[in-house]
């Protein structure tokens, strides 16, 4: 297949070195809400950061699967060698506009993968959604396997966590996270390159749950860049079309 080289280079180049993620210093973890994290490669080049919420079921950003190209997960088996698993199919949510989530809009920023096979040696996250009201000061923490410096994609790969505030005014369309520490202003944690997709989970009763995904992030202050602010999709407005998606596939939740 013509473009698997091209998958198989991106995924070189993300574990081509010691690999870290989320720009700030985000926490390195292999167990907790890092367990449901996957990477998902592009026949383009790109990589993103998924969620698996049912055994072959991965919940991530549509801007991260756009049509026209093949989409594959990485998976590492018991000698830790990264193998390449089949996504079977894509769905996009038809309100997702590209234009409007380039320009850090509120838009249906969500995709669902169906894996050929079940995934090995994932534990998938509890779906659900976050507290309303959402308030500023409200905790979240994001997962993912992007870059810890912008452009280097060599300082991707591994799985790291951040703890985020809300900022701004959250609601259901879209909620913006910071450091609680540099509050935006400043270099501080975020998502980065190859976040985007990426789970964002909130403490609730039950314990984490996935309440949204990782759409966009800036440098301080809304620059170029990350470590400013992080903009998030709640799965508020979403969360049923997901399910029926799943039903429709044959996967339950």
């Amino acid at each position: 297949m013509k473009t698997l080289p091209r998958l198989i280079a991106g995924l070189s180049l993300l574990l081509s070195v010691p690999a870290h993620s989320i720009v700030g210093g985000g926490a390195p973890q292999a167990e907790g809400v890092a367990r449901s994290v996957v990477t998902i490669v592009g026949s383009r080049g790109n990589f993103c950061t998924g969620a698996l919420i049912a055994p072959n079921l991965v919940l991530t950003a549509a801007h991260c699967v756009p049509p026209g190209a093949e989409y594959k997960i990485v998976e590492y088996g018991p000698d830790r060698q990264p193998k390449l698993q089949d996504v079977k199919r894509v769905a996009i949510h038809p309100g997702f506009s590209m234009q409007a989530m380039s320009g850090h809009r509120a838009t249906a920023d969500v995709a669902l993968l169906q894996l050929g096979t079940p995934a090995r040696g994932k534990t998938p996250a509890v779906l659900g959604l976050p507290n309303i009201p959402i308030n500023v000061g409200s905790r979240f923490t994001i997962a993912g396997i992007g870059v810890t410096v912008r452009g280097d994609g060599k300082s991707g790969g591994t799985i790291r966590v951040a703890a985020l505030v809300a900022t701004g005014r959250p609601g259901t369309l879209q909620i913006r996270l910071v450091d609680p520490i540099g509050q935006g202003a400043r270099d501080g944690l975020g998502a980065c390159t190859g976040d985007s997709g990426g789970p964002v989970f909130e403490d609730q009763e039950s314990g984490p749950v996935i309440v949204g995904v990782v759409s966009w992030s800036t440098g301080p202050n809304g620059s170029a860049g990350c470590g400013g602010m992080t903009g998030v999709t709640p799965l508020t407005l979403y969360r049923d079309w997901i399910l029926q998606t799943a039903r429709q596939w044959g996967a339950g939740l």
